[in-house]
């Protein structure tokens, strides 16, 4: 039977993106550049070609537009020279925002949260991360449904004005209500299946890998537990919490958990609606914070990992700071400073193995001190 083979001929290209940042409130040195570098990662991630990029320092956010009309203008001919398909901003805008800039520009614009929102759902691979994902969007798109229907509204009153646009947004709206209602029944059945998976694992250790995105968690969650889960050096290359057993050679074990990467500006309908993922982290005994010590902005990374991890852990826990990809760091003092500044921590490579084992040792010792006996495991019962 002769073999037939396709060939796609023109395939698709990447969308040529611009991006736009406004300092708002954050007047800190270097804070626009570091937030419209991370943004363009982002872009890169969600498979844009960022083209040019527009930042506005001075002024407050015009309530119409974001940006001001000057500005409007200029980002409008950097996206008409470039040919732009979308226009990325940096922060959240508001529905009517989204409207003016889009007649102003003719082209599509979008802000953080529906970027990293379509992220998201290009990584969600478990049916847990695809319903939570689901739900983060429409719990986005519901209140940026007014105004689809404005083609049918009629702008008169009096008889005969009644058209059909409210009544189609009004269903819209409905069934995007319905629909958040059936994933969050859905996802509460999920949740009671982690429950129970965690109700067996009470009575053992367990640690969580916590820290802001691309950080190397899930290459240190291998190397502590020789599992093989999948790594990728782009923003958010995991999504689902994994669990694995790190046996030492006493026959001790520890459950090690790796988690979402967090980043800064974190829409909150994902944090809500990964709030089954992150239990993982809420419920462990020790907490590992993995910053990447070769990021010049690690300081900054370490309080947007903390905020947000105020906002899910409710009390206290005993955290630990692992400073990763040492092997990326040239300069010796560094290293030297980063011990004298953070005493307690840890500096690791998990991709050479340098520090893998002094971490590992640490982990059984916290682990003894903290719960006593919950690491050792039980001998086995010989069949009769």
């Amino acid at each position: 039977m002769r073999k037939t083979t396709f060939e796609i001929i023109n395939p698709p290209a990447s969308e040529r993106a611009v991006l736009v940042a406004h300092s708002g409130h954050d007047r800190s040195p270097g804070g626009l550049e570091r937030s419209l570098a991370e943004l363009a990662l982002l872009a890169d991630t969600a498979g844009a070609t960022v083209v040019g990029s527009i930042t506005q320092r001075r002024g407050t956010i015009h309530p119409a537009t974001f940006i001001g009309k000057g500005k409007v203008g200029e980002v409008n001919e950097l996206a008409a020279g470039n040919n732009a398909d979308v226009v990325i901003f940096d922060d959240d805008l508001s529905p009517a925002q989204v409207r003016n800039l889009e007649k102003a520009l003719t082209r599509k614009v979008i802000d953080r949260s529906e970027l990293i929102l379509d992220i998201f759902a290009r990584r969600a691979r478990t049916r847990e991360s695809r319903l939570q994902v689901e739900l983060a969007q429409l719990e986005y798109t519901l209140p940026r449904l007014t105004g689809m229907w404005k083609h049918l509204e009629r702008q008169a009153g009096g008889i005969g004005t009644r058209g059909p646009g409210e009544t189609q947004l009004e269903t819209d709206r409905r069934m995007v209500r319905e629909k958040i209602a059936r994933l969050k029944q859905e996802l509460s059945g999920v949740e009671r299946e982690r429950e129970t998976q965690r109700r067996r694992r009470r009575n053992e250790f367990r640690t969580a890998l916590v820290g802001y995105t691309n950080a190397g968690k899930s290459t240190l969650f291998n190397a502590l537990t020789r599992a093989s889960v999948f790594v990728e050096d782009r923003l958010f290359a995991t999504l689902d919490a994994t669990t694995r057993q790190m046996v030492s050679r006493d026959r001790e074990i520890a459950l090690v958990t790796d988690t979402v990467g967090f980043i800064r500006k974190l829409p909150h309908h994902l944090v809500a609606s990964f709030h089954s993922t992150l239990v993982e982290a809420i419920e462990c005994d020790l907490l590992l914070h993995v910053v990447d010590a070769s990021d010049g902005d690690f300081r900054e990374r370490i309080t947007a990992v903390e905020q947000v991890l105020e906002t899910i852990v409710a009390a206290p826990r005993e955290t630990r700071l692992v400073f990763n990809k040492i092997d990326l760091v040239d300069d010796d003092e560094t290293l030297a400073a980063l011990r004298v500044d953070y005493p307690t921590s840890f500096q690791v490579s998990a991709r050479t193995g340098a520090g893998i084992d002094e971490l590992r040792n640490a982990i059984w010792k916290i682990g003894a001190e903290l719960r006593p006996g919950a690491h050792a495991r039980p001998a086995p019962q010989r069949v009769r």
